[in-house]
């Protein structure tokens, strides 16, 4: 059994097809093919059912897999250390950023990153939270921006700062006319929320549930929500980097919330099977450089923190 049929194998269960993972391996198929066959014959056991399409691990293969993830991460851990002890930030580092977050947080910290530390390839992916976490699991991603908490035993999750959220309202809508808004409010017809996955969404949705009814709309994208409000009707609840882009009339259209002001936490969350904590620590020391000095002094016992779910 070799590292390198370990990963074979992930690749293969990653796409559940022998070209694909070949291509991602660089390797021909016909070669990962003899490898992984070659392993299985020496394990006594399938690793993967290929009667069915796509394939699928077996009962065993699954446990396996599993058991693989463990091995390569923490062999991966051992090159890193050997590869550079002292410094260690560098190299190739898979971040996955939500979003709601992705428009406004990476062009705020990512020039800079990348200028101080220019030996890291930094590869950003938006993703929503349940990819994030699936391929966290998978190995796939090195760490995510996301809102928390995600209540998984399985990731560590630091704390950057704590979000307030607003309301974003056409002129032609009732509340437009507010200097501030409650949660009672979110009763009003008109409310346009992010379709399913969106973790916004089910920040949005707990809030309503402070109230007895609403009508809503939905749409995939913020921004086009944002537009949809602007140009035609209804309103929307956006977070505070979204605020800080906004610019000329539609800035009249944002509203606060009074006390207790529904927060959503963000953070940065990794494996806790983990080899490249000191990158995770140059994120955050770079994010918390650079976010506006207001989301520096919120304390999560200032605010009203709104689960995703």
């Amino acid at each position: 059994m070799t590292i390198t049929q370990l990963e074979y194998v992930l690749a293969v269960d990653k796409h559940r097809h022998f070209r694909k993972a070949s291509e991602e391996c660089h390797v021909s198929q016909p070669t990962l093919s003899m490898q992984i066959q070659k392993l299985e014959d020496s394990l006594g056991f399938v690793i993967f059912d290929r009667s069915k399409n796509p394939i699928v691990p077996t009962i065993e293969g699954e446990i396996f897999i599993t058991q693989a993830r463990v091995v390569t991460r923490e062999f991966k851990k051992l090159k890193d250390i050997a590869s550079d002890p002292i410094v260690g930030i560098e190299g190739e580092f898979k971040l996955g950023v939500i979003p709601t977050l992705a428009p406004y947080l990476v062009p705020l910290f990512l020039s800079r990153f990348m200028k101080e530390f220019p030996k890291v390839d930094l590869i950003i992916e938006e993703r929503t939270t349940e990819e994030i976490i699936d391929k966290l699991d998978r190995d796939e991603l090195d760490a995510g921006l996301l809102v928390t908490p995600l209540h998984n035993n399985q990731i560590i999750e630091r704390v950057l700062f704590y979000e307030p959220l607003y309301g974003f309202i056409s002129k032609d809508h009732e509340l437009y006319h507010k200097t501030q808004l409650d949660f009672s409010d979110l009763d009003k017809d008109g409310l346009w929320l992010l379709q399913e996955g969106h973790c916004l969404r089910g920040q949005v949705l707990n809030l309503c549930k402070k109230v007895k009814g609403f009508q809503h709309f939905e749409s995939g994208s913020l921004e086009t929500i944002k537009n949809l409000v602007a140009k035609d009707s209804g309103y929307t609840i956006i977070p505070h980097l979204d605020v800080q882009d906004i610019t000329g009339a539609r800035k009249k259209m944002v509203r606060p919330f009074k006390q207790p002001v529904p927060t959503r936490e963000v953070s940065i969350a990794y494996s806790r099977i983990f080899y490249k904590e000191k990158v995770i620590d140059a994120i955050e020391e770079t994010i918390l450089k650079l976010i506006p000095k207001e989301l520096k002094s919120y304390k999560n016992t200032d605010v009203e923190i709104v689960p995703i779910d």
